[in-house]
């Protein structure tokens, strides 16, 4: 069992779906498979795409699976989700 899951935005960031379904899906599949960590790496830009993931991340079907939502210390480009 992997102990976290990388989602990596950078080659679909244009694509407002493709974002929201790797998010999702990425969560989903981390909540399957007892992932307890979750890396989502929006880069760092100009924060409109980590602000969506994060937004994203505050909707109730996958906010009940997350346990804490964090900035990774140290970089800006990536969100840490903790899973339950």
């Amino acid at each position: 069992m992997p102990d976290k899951l990388t989602v990596d935005l950078h080659p679909i960031f244009r694509s407002d779906r493709d974002v929201d379904n790797a998010v999702r899906n990425a969560i989903l599949r981390a909540a399957g498979q007892k992932v307890p960590l979750v890396e989502i790496i929006p880069g760092k830009g100009s924060g409109k795409l980590k602000s969506r993931v994060v937004a994203l991340l505050k909707q109730p079907h996958l906010k009940k699976l997350c346990r804490r939502v964090e900035m990774a210390p140290g970089n800006d480009g990536m969100v840490l989700v903790h899973l339950k």
